[in-house]
């Protein structure tokens, strides 16, 4: 009988060729309630095939430490996270962008990041940052922190507590070949994006996210190899139009989205 080689679980198994789902399942004795087959969940049975990666969730199990590692990315596919075993991401400013993107960084599987603010978490911050009201008067990186290792704790996390002046930027992103603009204040925005590009950095920055305007104005723009801009590129926060969370989590979804795709992608 011919053999091929599968992953049940991350573990490598040997099982006979057009072995079905279904033959696997029988052999656990035990009730599966999620099957995830190379990162798509699935209800019919099928032949599983070479190097098939094959995922079998229990609800109500309690799982080891590195079984829900496993879990957690469950829904990449493998050739995704292999790509992202070694991924480092730095993201300067925990506002309602940086603190998005790096929570969405986090679920997908980034293996390092840097989380650089200097401010601590106010009452207006709620209406469109990760933060709760339990963190007001915390600093935002250690509050970060908190909310990122409660989702994935299996991430590495280095926190910078302080401003960043034009001469500690190649010192703070040395390690750090990607890295998200998140600033507020259009000097530091400036300053940051302008030194990360001499030390040829990838940089996703942001800029048009306020309001309520149409969501659809939210683009990502590629500026040149290294600089990619997300956002309407208009509407800035302002009287009369004030940041809010909907606008807010767009962008953030398009920059997320931008660093998976240069990783991926190894784009440049």
């Amino acid at each position: 009988m011919v053999k091929i080689k599968i992953k049940i679980n991350e573990i490598d198994k040997i099982v006979d060729k057009n072995t079905e789902i279904s033959e696997v399942l029988e052999k656990l004795h035990e009730n599966i309630d999620l099957v995830i087959l190379n990162g798509h969940v699935i209800k019919e049975n099928k032949v599983l095939k070479e190097n098939d990666n094959l995922i079998l969730i229990k609800k109500d199990k309690k799982y080891t430490k590195k079984e829900l590692k496993t879990f957690l990315y469950a829904r990449n596919t493998k050739e995704v996270n292999d790509k992202f075993k070694n991924s480092k991401v730095a993201i300067a400013g925990l506002g309602g962008i940086g603190s998005n993107v790096a929570l969405s960084l986090a679920r997908v599987g980034i293996t390092k990041m840097l989380l650089v603010d200097f401010d601590i978490v106010e009452p207006s911050n709620i209406n469109r940052q990760v933060y709760s009201i339990f963190d007001i008067g915390r600093k935002k990186t250690q509050a970060l922190k908190m909310h990122i290792e409660s989702i994935n704790p299996y991430i590495e996390l280095d926190i910078i507590d302080r401003k960043i002046e034009r001469e500690d930027v190649e010192e703070i992103f040395k390690d750090y070949e990607i890295v998200v603009e998140a600033f507020d204040d259009p000097r530091y925005k400036s300053i940051l994006v302008e030194e990360l590009l001499i030390l040829k950095k990838q940089v996703v920055a942001c800029s048009g996210m306020a309001g309520y305007f149409d969501s659809n104005l939210i683009k990502t723009k590629k500026v040149n190899d290294n600089l990619y801009i997300c956002g309407d590129l208009v509407n800035e926060a302002k009287e009369f139009s004030g940041l809010m969370s909907p606008r807010v989590l767009i962008t953030a979804g398009h920059m997320s989205n931008m660093i998976c795709n240069l990783i991926i992608n190894k784009r440049r």
